[in-house]
């Protein structure tokens, strides 16, 4: 299986375009030291020419111009086979209008994502105005097939699983599901890739089935619970926002550095956190404990 970080921060990009926080003054000043980074998505292939998208980013049209493709005979080519989707949040599913011009689309998703698509964004049924979209509803804790668009097998599957999270702020109800970890398959190796791009907390349930990885995607968008109140943006703690920060005893990085995953990938990295930064002190912490920064255009074959 080939996967490909296409953007690797959190919604906003980075710099944010309205931000002048410490980390996005590096980014401008300085760009060698914090490279810029689009919103977060991954590409995801079996073939290493027909992808898949974990999420669908702003940013997509450029994203996915830098995938291989084969050969393109006609006028018309879509490298896209579908589009998985981890929650309804409006950085991981814009990016589904701007496929319109597809013609035939194919979300993947829990029955909780496609509701709030449907009827609170409203991203369904205005791509649908453009697209047919075949939508393929995915029930917690069932792998299934991940077909090509002409309805073949690709020889991965996609296995959901919900994890703490906030709903969109545009959701009108919580359901379960609404926020997922996603585990990609490769049927013929058995390998196993996590894309967790937000998560609220590690259980030990969770924290063993991470385990399994080849490789893992995780949520990377805090350093502190507190980042956003010391730079006086928002009162909001991280934890509050569904996402486990990464420094401290309860924080990611402790537990996530005793897993035995090949590959151990932050991404979904929000515009303030000081690991961006090349030589700073919390990009050194996370090497030493044996897991990347992800950065975007980031490949690995498992």
């Amino acid at each position: 299986m080939h996967v490909t970080l296409l953007g690797t921060a959190a919604g906003g990009g980075f710099p944010q375009w309205n931000c002048w926080c410490p980390t996005c003054r590096v980014a401008r000043e300085d760009p060698e030291r914090a490279g810029p980074r689009s919103q977060s998505s991954i590409a995801f292939s079996a073939d290493g020419v027909r992808w898949f998208l974990g999420n669908a980013s702003p940013d997509v049209r450029e994203q996915i111009a830098q995938l291989p493709h084969a050969e393109v005979t006609g006028v018309r080519h879509v490298p896209v086979e579908g589009i998985v989707l981890t929650d309804a949040e409006l950085d991981h599913t814009l990016g589904v209008t701007l496929l319109r011009e597809g013609r035939r689309l194919q979300i993947v998703a829990t029955p909780a994502v496609i509701h709030t698509i449907a009827e609170d964004s409203r991203v369904l049924p205005v791509t649908e105005a453009f697209a047919t979209v075949k939508v393929v509803e995915v029930d917690l804790g069932n792998a299934v097939s991940l077909d090509y668009r002409d309805g073949s097998a690709s020889g991965l599957t996609i296995e959901m699983k919900a994890v703490r999270g906030d709903p969109p702020r545009f959701a009108r109800r919580e359901e379960v599901g609404h926020t997922v970890a996603a585990f990609i398959r490769d049927t013929r190796t058995g390998k196993e890739c996590a894309f967790v791009p937000g998560c609220g907390g590690l259980g030990p349930k969770l924290l063993a089935r991470l385990d399994q990885a080849e490789l893992l995607l995780f949520d990377g968008t805090f350093w502190t619970d507190d980042e956003l109140a010391r730079l006086d943006i928002s009162d909001r703690l991280a934890l509050s926002m569904g996402h486990v920060p990464i420094s401290g005893a309860e924080g990611s990085l402790a537990a996530l550095s005793q897993l035995k995953c090949r590959h151990k990938v932050y991404t979904h990295i929000n515009n303030t956190n000081p690991m961006l930064i090349e030589g700073s002190e919390e990009r050194a912490a996370v090497e030493a404990a044996g897991m990347i920064v992800g950065m975007d255009g980031m490949r690995f074959e498992i």
